[in-house]
């Protein structure tokens, strides 16, 4: 047998479960799923944060709409500089490395915020945080994945998208006190950014970069650090070490950059790409962004709308807990498959609702309703595959350039809704604005169907090995 059958036999024998070593997670890769989440919290608050904030903002700074859309959107732009950038050092640095980094940009940002002088220099500091958050959404839920056995994979990159409720929600409870100035809001998101840091200086290196990097006793120890003791990690390494020999002999051609524009690295790069659109397409920043200035300009009070946004908030929370029960049990594909038509119906009623007119105090309980409903079935479905399904479907040889093509290609299509929005909504209105993003969803459920593969249970090994055979489809899953 070729050296190159036996490393595609690996794959094989390994497409389920991998070569599982431990059932239990330690404490390292608890702490891990620690930095994780604080990483995604960060993301969420300082995304959700504008949300509130923008009502305090546009009147210490006297700014209009275009000037509201530039600043929720300046974050986004930093994010896609912060994907890219951070793609090419976790390549170079590692991923422990360019983490840390992540953490630093995170307190600088946060600071810089607090103390703008006007609402150019505002914009210009959420650039810089917006670079973190990009970078953060790039690395961590690759560096997770990495270190993680593929039975806990799921859950454990979860904590990602977790992490992300639990900064939206703290963001709307702070924004619905009014009592909290923006500046003071803004700029205590460095206090977690730090202990973020302070955890990661306890953590390993990934053992796949360091296999990358001919340091295989590293690699040992990384992952004994990361698995329970006594654990055989023979079988794991071998595994990690076999697939990046070969992806070596196959050439640098097939590495990073280079190596996305391979015809069998394609189909991967098209259900990333295409899932990271249609997360935001969905709806879910509009909401997010936006619903406390759609709601007070449609004739609810600015208290009422706060609040709302924190029923949202705690619904997106309470459905990334389910979700990070269940998707290793339900599946990726079919739990998206079976939560994407709700999410469209919701906003198709909530459009319906405007369209007729029935937007009066009186409907206010009804609106409402469509938009936790419309939050329930996109936070439990949709939404948890947009950093999951990129820490899972890349081959190791580009999975930094991967993942940071899927977070560009998100943070771009976030930064194109949030610049356009209000503009769309005071063109066409609030009903059909609602009616085009539920195409949008029904979209995104045929995209599902007909592209993503069922990745549950499968190896990041295994999944590889069914790239490079041609069977990256559903059917052959």
């Amino acid at each position: 047998m070729t050296a190159e059958a036996q490393s595609t036999s690996s794959a094989r024998k390994g497409d389920r479960t991998g070569p599982e070593v431990s059932q239990h997670l330690t404490g390292r890769m608890l702490m891990a799923a620690v930095v994780s989440a604080i990483s995604a919290l960060l993301y969420g608050y300082d995304t959700g944060i504008i949300s509130g904030a923008l009502l305090q903002i546009s009147e210490d700074f006297t700014i209009g709409t275009g000037m509201e859309q530039v600043i929720a959107a300046s974050i986004l732009f930093g994010a896609v500089l912060g994907a890219f950038v951070c793609s090419r050092l976790s390549e170079r640095l590692g991923r422990r490395r360019t983490v840390l980094l992540v953490s630093a940009v995170f307190v600088v940002g946060s600071l810089a915020c607090a103390v703008a002088p006007n609402a150019a220099g505002l914009s210009l500091a959420r650039v810089v945080l917006g670079f973190a958050v990009g970078g953060a959404t790039q690395v961590v839920p690759m560096y997770v994945a990495e270190l993680a056995p593929a039975s806990k994979r799921g859950r454990l990159v979860l904590t990602f998208q977790l992490g992300i409720g639990a900064g939206i929600v703290i963001a709307t409870l702070v924004g619905a006190t009014e009592v909290v100035p923006w500046r003071v809001s803004v700029g205590s998101a460095a206090v977690p950014a730090l202990i973020m840091g302070l955890l990661m200086l306890r953590l390993p290196e990934s053992p796949r970069w360091l296999v990358k990097g001919d340091r295989h006793d590293e690699a040992r120890e990384a992952l004994r650090g990361v698995r329970e003791d006594g654990s055989d990690l023979g079988p794991e390494l071998d595994e990690i070490v076999a697939l990046e020999d070969r992806e070596r002999d196959a050439g640098s051609g097939n590495r990073g950059w280079r190596g996305l524009r391979k015809r069998w690295v394609r189909p991967a790069l098209v259900v990333g790409c295409g899932i990271a659109v249609f997360t935001q397409l969905s709806g879910i920043e509009m909401i997010i962004y936006y619903a406390p200035t759609i709601l007070t300009d449609n004739g609810f009070s600015t208290t009422a709308a706060l609040r709302v946004s924190v029923a949202l908030g705690v619904t997106y929370l309470v459905m990334m807990i389910v979700g990070l029960a269940i998707v290793d049990k339900v599946g990726r594909r079919r739990l998206t498959l079976i939560m994407v038509p709700g999410a469209a119906v919701s906003l198709a009623v909530l459009g319906a609702l405007f369209v007729t007119g029935h937007s009066g105090r009186g409907d206010v309980p009804f609106i409402v309703a469509c938009l936790v409903v419309f939050m329930f079935f996109n936070a439990g479905g949709l939404q948890l595959m947009g950093w999951l399904t990129g820490s899972e479907i890349y081959p190791l040889a580009v999975r930094s350039a991967g993942t940071s093509a899927q977070s560009m290609t998100l943070w771009a299509t976030n930064m194109l809704i949030t610049l356009t929005l209000l503009s769309i909504i005071e063109g066409i209105g609030v009903g059909l604005t609602m009616w085009l993003y539920a195409a949008f969803n029904v979209a995104a459920w045929v995209f599902v169907y007909l592209r993503m593969p069922e990745l549950t249970g499968h190896s990041l090994e295994g999944i590889e090995g069914r790239l490079r055979e041609g069977r990256f489809r559903p059917r052959d899953f």
